[in-house]
């Protein structure tokens, strides 16, 4: 099958606070909220959609904010930390502003090549700045504050924590097109050349790690980009041939969706790029209103009193 993935769409977390989820990722880090809605399975709880203008897949980060869900904790079967891409000579500037902001910093470390900044959000979501060996011609979105000089690119790679390899490298090897282009001790990277950027994943095996405690500030799942809705349903067959269960596709109004739980229990997702964020509302409006998936639009008046009002 010719290879149909193209690297990541988006990645979905959990958080505690909605307004402080809001004030962090927006104005710290400067992402624009591209999408304001609802929980498909909880319409009382918020989804955020945080990107660069246009909400372009390999940018997304999201989340869904349970008011007093409590601290989880990052484990076996987990996506256990995202990097983002930023601009070269731009480090400096997020340094001081994490300071100014109290912003939970660690040690600097080298892999592949590469420096990796890492930070905490008010949850305690593993995040890391990082500078590519390799040329990220994206544009980041700007605020007053955070200029397109010093601003994300969107995703560099994410790390998955397994106890063993084999299994899920098999996953993203023979099912979606991924090839192993490096090692060093006990992680390994995984990339796509079907596109130059948010193409990469690592696996970081620990046979002794605990089973993660997915609540506030861990990945919920993963999402993996395809093109359009034939693409996906060619890539559904795969996966069902291979003997992994997968859901039916689901509409997101924003795109849609398979998942399915790799071996090592990471829930991957794959998801279309069609028919994208500005489908209901102007792309100079992104994110201002709360949009409400169409069966809970009957109803928007009892939800919206129940959501917490973000200022």
């Amino acid at each position: 099958m010719e290879n149909k993935v193209l690297g990541l769409h988006h990645i979905t977390a959990i958080a505690n606070l909605a307004q402080r989820n809001y004030d962090f990722y927006t104005k710290t880090l400067g992402l624009r909220m591209v999408k304001k809605t609802v929980n498909f399975d909880d319409p009382g709880t918020y989804h955020f959609y945080y990107g660069d203008e246009k909400g372009n897949a390999g940018t997304i980060l999201t989340f869904f904010p349970w008011e007093g869900i409590g601290k989880g904790r990052n484990g076996a079967g987990m996506a256990t930390e995202i990097a983002y891409a930023v601009p070269e000579g731009s480090l400096d500037f997020w340094k001081e502003r994490f300071a100014n902001d109290n912003v939970l910093v660690g040690e600097a470390v080298e892999r592949f090549g590469e420096i990796y900044h890492p930070f905490l959000d008010p949850d305690g979501l593993s995040l890391s700045l990082v500078v590519p060996k390799t040329v990220d011609n994206r544009i980041g979105w700007s605020t007053e504050e955070v200029g397109k000089d010093v601003a994300t690119k969107g995703f560099h790679n994410t790390t998955l924590t397994l106890n063993e390899l084999e299994p899920t490298a098999r996953v993203l090897t023979d099912l979606l097109g991924y090839s192993q282009v490096a090692q060093e001790g006990d992680r390994y990277r995984f990339a796509t050349s079907t596109i130059d950027t948010a193409n990469i994943i690592d696996i970081l095996v620990d046979p002794t790690a605990k089973r993660g405690h997915n609540t506030a500030g861990t990945n919920h799942h993963i999402a993996f980009r395809v093109k359009n809705d034939a693409d996906q349903m060619e890539l559904r067959e795969a996966i069902m041939s291979a003997g992994l269960q997968i859901t039916p596709q689901i509409d997101r109004d924003y795109f849609h969706s398979l998942y399915f739980r790799e071996p090592g229990g990471v829930l991957f997702e794959i998801a279309t790029e069609n028919p994208g964020f500005d489908v209901d509302e102007p792309l100079a409006e992104l994110g201002q209103s709360l949009k409400l998936p169409k069966q809970y639009e009957g109803h928007r008046s009892e939800i919206e009193k129940v959501l917490p009002e973000l200022k």
